[in-house]
């Protein structure tokens, strides 16, 4: 579920390996990716254009290498969708996701590069609708009771009123890239119950939480399911690697405050990216 999110930005299309202005650190990730992601002996590549859409955890918030010129949507080469592309050599690759979106920036932002020669879409949203991003900030700031009210009204619009913003969304796609394969990834669980974190929330909240992630997700499957569009479920994946495990693949609170509750770049690698690589 994406947390504290930043504010939006129209979308920027990247393209295949054009340059980009990336600073030191996402220059050096790069290096290093270039050699192990390069395509595999015998791996196809994708006959068509992929368009990644969605919010923070699509464009790779928490996993740093972040794209200079994506500015606040935050999206890194350490995303799922950019190490995909990298490893599948689509004929063109247009990065559109973008931290804090919601399924109206999608909207109104992400879709213009949509047409009928893409051939892949991926896309992650609808927690920034619900407004997890405030719900964890009450459950760490403001105890059980305040954390337990907050959720149970995210799952109160999840289940009452984020259908049909996922419709018109789906539907957008669905009309703009009639021919691609769209493939819908979910939330993981935030949390292992029990787990080792001795501070922070209690388990109560972490359960919760957790809840809250499958009602979302629940709801997520079932309105993709409506266009024929693959649901992928990365919850399986982290299992095991959630807060308070002994290998997280999620930041919990830190600095920046942005990158909170959103995958690491374990998560994107080998949570995301694989569930993904399977359906794609």
């Amino acid at each position: 579920m994406p947390a504290f999110p930043r504010p939006t930005s129209p979308g920027v299309a990247v393209s295949g390996t054009a340059g980009r202005r990336l600073g030191a650190a996402a220059a050096a990730s790069a290096a290093l990716l270039a050699g192990s992601l390069a395509l595999a002996p015998g791996a196809q590549a994708a006959g068509g254009g992929y368009v990644a859409l969605g919010d923070s955890y699509s464009s790779g918030v928490g996993s740093g290498s972040y794209i200079s010129s994506s500015g606040s949507c935050e999206r890194s080469t350490l995303a799922y969708p950019y190490l995909w592309s990298q490893a599948h050599s689509p004929s063109s690759f247009s990065f559109e996701a973008c931290s804090g979106a919601t399924t109206s920036d999608v909207l109104s932002s992400q879709l213009g590069t949509l047409s009928s020669s893409t051939s892949e879409v991926s896309i992650t949203i609808g927690g920034n609708d619900a407004g997890f991003a405030s719900t964890m900030e009450t459950c760490v700031l403001e105890g059980t009771s305040s954390c337990l009210s907050a959720v149970s009204s995210d799952e109160n619009f999840v289940n009452t009123q984020l259908a049909p913003k996922l419709d018109a969304v789906y539907s957008a796609i669905k009309s703009k890239a009639p021919n691609a394969h769209v493939v819908v990834l979910d939330y993981p669980h935030l949390y292992e119950v029990p787990g080792s974190c001795l501070f922070g929330i209690g388990d109560t909240s972490r359960t919760a939480i957790n809840g809250a992630a499958d009602d979302l997700d629940s709801v997520t499957a079932k309105e993709a399911a409506k266009y024929g569009f693959t649901f992928a479920d990365v919850r399986s994946a982290f299992e095991g690697h959630e807060i308070c495990s002994n290998d997280s693949w999620l930041h919990s609170t830190t600095l920046p405050i942005d990158e909170s509750y959103h995958p690491t770049s374990a998560g994107q690698a080998d949570g995301f990216l694989p569930v993904f690589s399977k359906d794609a």
